[in-house]
């Protein structure tokens, strides 16, 4: 992006002036020189803010926030203030994203990120007004749109009603694919099978227990990520540059915080601590703990349908997954469950985003916290790749699993684990020696039973069916 705009500031355009002295920006950009600059400086991930339009949308919102604000203080007059909202609605219906083209990483702080919002939004507004873009004086990015603000108040605030702005679409997600695997579980509640530690056959389950662990496990993060979404909303805006609200009027921030609710839908509340809060990443390191606990869980989960379904001639074959795509490039016939293997993968990315997440927020230093684009960065991304990926799995993958009632039911009938079944009628020396017998022998554990009549025939039926195998049953003491 960085060298398509060098060639276009060749092309003819307009001057305009910062700190660093004058420079040409192509005509047709709705971006200024800060923008250009930041594009030269920052191409680093390839990944433009025009990526993440929650992004867009929650930094107009909190300088719609703050335009209306100023104008209530009369800091703002009325023909600016409403060019500027006009400006924003236009954004906020997704016009004018790609002129939002700075790299997600940047150093600053975010005021790249910002800069280019107040450009934008300033240059769509002068035309409101009449003007030509870059007319500043008429209508500046800093002193009108950017008015009452820092990029240290304003950015933070914006990333993290971006948060909550995707927040919304995992929960439904994670919702939806644990419903999936709820229907699975109901689907597959008569077909036992046999349960596994540590690789080993452990004792008898149904194969709807397993599926419906799998929701469980999902549906206990779907409260947790919204108890988590509510540190969010306590934000710092108002306090400008470090936390004591310089250049702002005594009511601006209550004004502000009490606008940006009424737009986003969300109720944002003022930090008591400003200055604490413009350091202080620990929702963001809480938030993303929570997307790295839910990326663990998929994974497992993925390894598990991988498992289940290995074969399909020589492994467990308990499970069916859904066909996707012809699997080798030289092997005929096999197909690989890359659906699952793409959540794995989704998930070690998210876990690695979690770190880069935890570092930026340990290299904050005294009253700011420089590296907090790459927190915003990394946990969109885990939002967007999590909620991709439940959503993949969920139509690619779960709702067309079937199940292979009579291998699940040979396994069982094989597996020396059903001797833990018969350990309270028999003890436990005498299962010991079954269970050696049959794994030296080659012969089951049901045979050897009989043969050396340890148990009734009435009594082996009826523990060891599937009803009394896979739930607690009341038994007389025979000790």
């Amino acid at each position: 992006m960085a060298n398509d705009l060098q060639v276009n500031t060749q092309n003819a355009g307009r001057f305009e002036k910062d700190l660093l002295g004058e420079a040409r920006v192509p005509a047709e950009a709705y971006y200024g020189i800060q923008t250009q600059r930041a594009c030269a400086n920052f191409d680093l991930s390839g990944v433009r803010l025009y990526h993440f339009p929650a992004l867009i949308k929650a930094m107009a919102m909190v300088k719609l926030a703050c335009a209306r604000a100023n104008r209530s203080l009369d800091l703002l007059d009325e023909d600016r203030a409403l060019a500027i909202e006009a400006a924003v609605n236009e954004i906020l219906q997704g016009q004018y994203h790609r002129e939002f083209v700075v790299d997600m990483i940047q150093g600053g702080a975010g005021t790249s990120t910002n800069m280019n919002a107040n450009e934008v939004i300033a240059n769509i507004a002068l035309e409101k007004l009449g003007f030509a873009k870059g007319e500043y004086a008429e209508l500046h990015p800093n002193n009108h749109v950017n008015m009452s603000q820092s990029t240290n108040d304003a950015y933070p605030t914006a990333v993290r009603l971006s948060i909550l702005l995707k927040h919304g679409d995992l929960v439904h997600s994670l919702a939806s694919l644990r419903d999936a695997f709820a229907a699975k579980a109901e689907e597959f509640r008569d077909i036992i099978k046999m349960g596994r530690t540590q690789l080993q056959d452990a004792v008898p389950m149904t194969l709807g227990q397993e599926f419906q662990s799998f929701a469980t496990t999902l549906g206990e993060d779907i409260e947790r990520i919204a108890g988590l979404s509510e540190l969010l909303k306590e934000i710092n805006l108002g306090g400008t540059a470090i936390g004591t609200g310089i250049n702002t009027d005594p009511e601006y921030a209550r004004l502000a915080v009490n606008n940006l609710s009424e737009i986003s839908g969300f109720e944002f509340k003022r930090a008591t601590d400003l200055v604490e809060a413009s350091s202080d990443m620990g929702a963001f390191v809480l938030f993303s703990s929570m997307l790295k606990r839910l990326a663990v869980k998929l994974s497992k989960i993925s390894n598990d349908l991988r498992m289940l379904s290995m074969g399909p001639r020589c492994g467990l074959n308990e499970i069916n997954l859904p066909p996707q795509q012809p699997g080798s490039s030289i092997m005929p016939g096999k197909i690989n469950p890359v659906i699952p293997e793409a959540v794995n993968q989704v998930a070690y990315q998210v876990i690695g985003n979690d770190m880069a997440v935890t570092m930026a927020a340990e290299a904050g230093q005294l009253q700011l916290n420089a590296m907090e684009p790459l927190i915003a960065y990394n946990v969109l991304e885990s939002i967007r790749m999590l909620t991709q990926s439940m959503d993949m799995l969920k139509n690619r993958c779960v709702r067309d699993i079937t199940a292979n009632r009579e291998r699940c039911q040979e396994l069982v009938d094989q597996s020396i684990g059903i001797i833990t079944a018969v350990v309270p009628y028999i003890g436990y020396e005498n299962s010991s020696r079954i269970a050696k017998e049959a794994l030296a022998s080659g012969r089951g554990v049901l045979e050897l039973i009989r043969d050396e009549q340890l148990m009734s025939e009435e009594d082996l039926q009826r523990v060891l069916s599937p009803a009394y195998m896979i739930r607690p049953q009341r038994r007389q003491n025979k000790n």
